[in-house]
């Protein structure tokens, strides 16, 4: 394995550091710099996208069946040292709204620009991940994805991202591990129950 320099060390510190004040510019509630080894991958956690089958499930290429899904991250992950996980805190009534769509859009937009700072800066393998469907976010106006059913390029290649819970990403072990509230909001949530919930998304850095 080859040695870090002091050099290559201290530009991975203040990277890190860079992204996680990046995130929270751009809109994020909490962002942190975990280590890649605090990600778990569970690969029934994926199977939940088919069964009960989720409403995105094959509606586009960031989704499942189209992901590369948990076998490929658990073989992705060894090659990873970092990651930036950050969160956006959402009143529970627009998490179950169509009002979503936007925070969304704004996590997705997030993640990307993470992910193409670090590739700015040196780090070309960095691979951003971000909660919710992107047909849904961006593509909800048109009848498909055109990368699923034309096999054309990606209409929002410069902000659409795969999902976290297609690669059996425990999202849940992360908020953990941030060290922030875990309420989870589902469809069956009422705004009573829990009057808050997040979006969350990761960028891995090698």
């Amino acid at each position: 394995m080859k040695m870090e320099t002091g050099n290559e060390i201290q530009a991975k510190t203040d990277l890190l550091n860079d992204l996680v004040h990046l995130a929270i510019d751009e809109g994020a509630d909490g962002a942190v710099a975990i280590p890649a080894a605090a990600i778990v991958v569970v690969p029934g956690l994926a199977d939940l996208c088919h069964d009960p089958k989720c409403e995105n499930y094959g509606l586009s290429a960031s989704c499942p069946p189209y992901v590369s899904g948990p076998q490929m991250m658990q073989r992705l992950l060894p090659r990873f040292e970092h990651a930036i996980f950050f969160k956006i805190d959402v009143p529970t009534d627009i998490l179950l709204s169509n009002e979503r769509r936007h925070v969304f859009k704004i996590l997705h937009t997030i993640a990307s620009l993470l992910e193409r700072t670090a590739v700015k800066r040196g780090f070309s393998d960095a691979m951003a991940l971000a909660g919710g469907s992107c047909k849904e976010i961006f593509c909800m106006d048109q009848p498909n994805c055109q990368v699923v059913e034309q096999g054309s390029p990606c209409r929002h290649p410069d902000v659409a991202r795969s999902s976290m819970s297609g690669y059996g990403i425990n999202v849940s072990r992360l908020m953990e591990a941030a060290g922030w509230k875990t309420d989870r909001v589902t469809r069956n949530t009422t705004p009573d129950e829990v009057p808050m919930g997040w979006v969350s998304g990761l960028v891995l850095i090698c």
